[in-house]
């Protein structure tokens, strides 16, 4: 018997914290960096700690390193870069810090590839309750389950996002109120670079209302680096973007299902593959894994079924993911089942085996339009 058919009676009821801010970006910064203060502090003091033991990478090495993608965010999405302004005045820090924790993926990228996270997707046809599903477990070092939080951005000039994200990111996985929803995985690959960073891609799709928009948009970027990009959107229409930093291609639902972990599937970007042959392992238990318990439960998923599936531990790499899984002190930090057209998030501290879900949404000055 799995795991996830185990009773979760004792589960442990902790929450992330949730923060709502709205206005011009510019003041949503600072609304976040001042609310989120000690967080964030904790956040970059961690970020630098592991650049220091990892690579041997000191704050003015940073400091030098990340200025460098400012004008790529400029270029490309100036309101950002307006927020993590805002967000170095409101947390009191400097602008290179603020946006080394936008970066903190393209700084680490000397280090050993990462296997970090399992997505999925579920159109609303192929449900038990005609809700469309769509998020992921997502894998990060141990720390992140601490600093993570939920926010609702409420900008006067864009859609408002309801994201899961680590303490002082402006932008990582989560949904916006016009039904769309984009996630993300770490893809491994040559040739990252100075460019537009990888976190903030998916905030840039949910300045959009529909996928093949969003589609359109993200390709004409000139990125720092790979990512995954799983989407819905209020209609059910899906997509899976895989990226290197110059070359993307896309992956469509097959019978109204999407999953996604750590490799390249599209048939055009297996060359670009740089996983170690463990890590690929790894992210082929998952995917698999994923697969096969959405096949088996086509037509009667929900939420509900959803965190069972996300607390899934079979296997020698599961889904849910614990210390001591692996050498390395990644674990399953978070885990987010997205209903989009409901304009809810449903979370959990991750190990999510471990610890109760909880529901966020939309409030009413941002009421999502499928409700």
């Amino acid at each position: 018997m799995m795991k996830s058919e185990q009773s979760y009676d004792s589960l442990l009821k902790v929450y992330f914290p949730f923060y709502s801010f709205s206005g011009s970006h510019r003041e949503i910064g600072r609304q976040y960096g001042e609310s989120c203060r000690k967080l964030i502090h904790r956040h970059l003091s961690l970020v630098e700690d592991r650049m220091k033991a990892r690579a041997g990478a000191g704050k003015k090495q940073i400091e030098e390193v990340v200025m460098q993608f400012r004008s790529y965010v400029q270029r490309y999405a100036d309101y950002f870069d307006e927020e993590i302004v805002g967000l170095s005045e409101g947390a009191d820090l400097t602008l290179s810090e603020a946006y080394a924790l936008q970066l903190r993926a393209e700084l680490n990228r000397q280090l050993s590839a990462g296997n970090e996270c399992t997505t999925y997707a579920v159109r609303e046809d192929k449900t038990g309750n005609h809700i469309g599903l769509i998020g992921q477990d997502a894998d990060l070092p141990a720390f992140y389950s601490e600093i993570g939080i939920v926010t609702e951005i409420c900008p006067d000039d864009a859609p408002a996002v309801l994201q899961f994200t680590p303490a002082g990111q402006i932008s990582y996985i989560g949904i916006n109120n016009q039904g769309m929803a984009c996630f993300g995985n770490f893809l491994s690959c040559d040739g990252w670079k100075v460019g537009f960073p990888r976190y903030l891609l998916s905030r840039l799709a949910l300045t959009h209302t529909n996928v093949e928009e969003a589609l359109r948009h993200l390709s004409t970027i000139s990125r720092a680096s790979s990512r995954n990009l799983i989407m819905m959107d209020a209609k059910g229409e899906m997509a899976d973007m895989e990226t290197t930093a110059d070359r993307h291609a896309i992956l469509r639902d097959q019978d109204g299902l999407l999953c996604h972990s750590n490799h390249y599937l599209s048939p055009e970007l297996l060359s670009e593959e740089r996983h170690s042959v463990k890590g690929l392992a790894n992210s082929k238990a998952r995917y698999a894994r994923m697969s096969q318990l959405l096949k088996e439960h086509i037509g009667c998923i929900d939420a509900d079924k959803m965190e069972e599936i996300l607390r899934d531990r079979t296997g020698e790499y599961p889904i849910c993911r614990m210390l001591g899984d692996e050498d390395s002190d990644t674990i399953t930090a978070a885990s987010v089942i997205a209903m989009p057209t409901k304009g809810v998030l449903r979370v959990a501290v991750g190990p999510p085996n471990l610890y109760e879900y909880k529901e966020y949404r939309f409030s009413d000055k941002s009421r999502c339009k499928g409700e």
